[in-house]
């Protein structure tokens, strides 16, 4: 009866929260037309919606912890689920992040993306957006901000093991700004797929910053093992048993 309960608030807070996306997106749009930081203004005020309601709903509280960057760098985060991406975006003053190109297209979505700077990669060409995304920050033409990047690439369930990928190593190093490595629990209570949002405490940690100018080979023996025992251990602290999922 319970889950029965939890799964009916579900439904009602996800049907909600897409309500209310339409309706932040259609009440900003004027701002964002003619000012641009008016996105940033529309996003922040959108996630913190999403969390205070996800509380009221659903009881799933959730919690950052941590120094928030607001200088520029590269923030490698652990990404489970669409929970984890409202919480970074609630509390980053000027988020960006490389998306597939297809999200352009997005009702709402793609053009709010483009008004904070993300950066569209085509996947068929990644290699080349990459260079391009590089060289415009060097130059100084890429919107300033926190670019946040999934090093694994894609979402992973709470507990799956996934390597993570080189390109963030390259992306730190050919940007030459420090890395601030993020680890969460999200998908503990907001799982990659599926209805069910449980109740609980949804953490996302800034853990310390890796300063730039390390060796591509030395970056990435950093990063994975810290953000993967940094989330490992949250996960454990809301109850998860690792070891189970392994």
């Amino acid at each position: 009866m319970r889950t029965a309960l939890q799964y009916l608030l579900s439904l009602l807070f996800i049907g909600q929260m897409y309500l209310a996306m339409a309706a932040y997106a259609l009440w900003w749009t004027p701002f964002v037309l003619f000012r641009r930081d008016a996105a940033f203004d529309a996003v922040h005020a959108y996630c913190r919606w999403v969390r205070a309601s996800a509380a009221l709903l659903v009881g799933l509280r959730s919690e950052v912890r941590g120094e928030v960057p607001a200088d520029e760098v590269v923030i490698a985060a652990k990404h489970q689920s669409f929970f984890d991406i409202i919480i970074l975006v609630s509390v980053v003053p000027r988020p960006k992040f490389i998306m597939k190109k297809e999200l352009l297209w997005a009702p709402i979505l793609g053009w709010y993306a483009t008004r904070i700077g993300c950066v569209p990669v085509d996947r068929g060409r990644r290699g080349e957006a990459m260079k391009k995304m590089v060289a415009d920050v060097k130059a100084g033409l890429a919107a300033p901000g926190q670019l946040i990047i999934y090093p694994q690439g894609t979402r992973v369930a709470a507990g799956a093991k996934k390597p993570y990928k080189v390109g963030v190593g390259v992306l730190y190093s050919q940007l030459g700004q420090d890395c601030v490595p993020v680890a969460t629990n999200v998908g503990v209570f907001w799982p990659r797929h599926g209805i069910l949002r449980k109740p609980g405490l949804a953490v996302v940690e800034f853990l310390p910053r890796i300063p730039a100018g390390l060796p591509v080979e030395d970056f990435m023996a950093r990063i994975e093992p810290e953000v993967e025992g940094a989330s490992d251990r949250l996960m454990a602290e809301a109850g998860f048993d690792i070891a189970a999922a392994g």
